[in-house]
């Protein structure tokens, strides 16, 4: 697979591209917490929490909510409790938008279709509309609204749909090989891994060979892009 030779739309996930993962993380520390003291036990060891967190990153693959629960709840099975609680704390606070994502999104602004495709929460919408950026966004693909998760084929398949495109003539930009990458290859988007976030700090040289293309961050990558579209494939 390689980049599209005809672009027309642009998929982001939002954990990681373009909101720090630290919200995320936070968010399951505060779930642990409350975990544990249903269980009688004193608040969870950040440093457990974040050795947890590290080794799933560098895996590139298996739940870490799984790992989660079983390293730090003791019970594999409460994987689907810390989820929940999870989700009641995940938020991203003002101030934690890349500063790279609003100029990438200006640049691409009437250039291609560009759609959100990511794991969130609902609330994910007012965040983007409090930061600016949901005026550049034409495809809402948020699991919570739509009732899928990625790594199924679903969520990247209505967000086809809306967008108007086909495969091959689409790019998903995320910061995991196992939901973001792996699974829209395999669909015949191309791939963008942003090595932020939840992507591992050394990659090994096996998982950089799987993206089409791999960058630190979004600086730059419309000068990547653009090329690939073309006026009469614009939104006006």
């Amino acid at each position: 697979m390689t980049l599209p030779r005809r672009l027309r739309a642009v998929f982001l996930d939002v954990g990681g591209p373009v909101y720090d993962d630290g919200n995320y993380l936070a968010a399951v520390v505060r779930a642990l917490d409350e975990l544990r003291a249903d269980q009688g036990r004193e608040p969870v060891d950040r440093a457990a929490v974040r050795r947890v967190y590290d080794a799933a990153r560098a895996r590139q693959g298996g739940s870490l909510r799984t790992a989660l629960a079983t390293e730090l709840l003791g019970d594999p099975g409460l994987r689907g409790a810390l989820h929940e609680r999870t989700r009641r704390h995940w938020v991203h606070p003002p101030g934690t938008l890349y500063p790279d994502v609003l100029p990438l999104l200006r640049a691409l602004h009437g250039r291609v279709v560009v759609g959100v495709l990511a794991n969130q929460e609902a609330t994910v919408v007012d965040a983007l509309t409090r930061d600016g950026v949901a005026p550049f966004v034409d495809v809402w693909g948020v699991s919570a609204v739509v009732g899928f998760e990625k790594p199924s084929p679903e969520l990247f398949s209505w967000c086809l749909d809306r967008a108007g495109c086909s495969p091959e003539e689409a790019v998903h930009v995320g910061n995991r090989l196992d939901t973001d990458v792996r699974p829209a290859a395999a669909l015949g988007l191309g791939t963008v891994w942003v090595l932020r976030g939840e992507a591992p700090d050394e990659p090994t040289p096996e998982q950089l060979a799987e993206p089409d293309l791999a960058v630190p961050d979004l600086t730059g990558l419309a000068d990547v892009l653009l090329p690939l579209t073309s006026a009469e494939d614009g939104r006006g």
